[in-house]
């Protein structure tokens, strides 16, 4: 088994660029059922993710942000509580198991950090579930 066999591609992934706006996030989180969502720069580099959480912690301490002029703070200014660690598509298998345990996705990039896509926790369980022999 290799780490490509388990991704999800970025085609499929719902991802936000640093440049966009907080409502951009809170909308795209809302119409994709997530509760986190990978971020990546201009060039497409994966930086982090960004959680619910963190959107309610950007409100709670920013005097005057409220629900009507979230389109004035970007991403990029919203602090990250929670950092993903990716894993490299030609890392060992092990690696991305290790982080898998600890987050519900695991970004993956490409050997120069270029965001290609994630492998989520639910589809490793399933896979081991179902080849799983006594």
């Amino acid at each position: 088994m290799r780490i490509s066999d388990f991704l999800f591609p970025k085609e499929k992934v719902a991802y936000i660029d640093l440049s966009a706006s907080m409502q951009d996030a809170i909308e795209m989180l809302e119409r994709h059922h997530l509760t986190a969502i990978p971020v990546i720069d201009g060039e497409g580099k994966y930086v982090g993710t960004l959680s619910e959480g963190d959107l309610l912690w950007k409100m709670k301490y920013t005097p005057g942000l409220d629900f009507h002029n979230l389109g004035t703070v970007i991403v990029k200014e919203i602090k990250r509580r929670i950092h993903n660690e990716s894993v490299e598509i030609e890392a060992d298998l092990d690696d991305m198991l290790q982080l898998a345990a600890d987050q519900n996705f695991v970004p993956v990039t490409d050997e120069h950090r270029i965001f290609i896509g994630i492998i989520r926790r639910k589809d490793i369980i399933e896979y081991y579930t179902r080849n799983i022999t006594d």
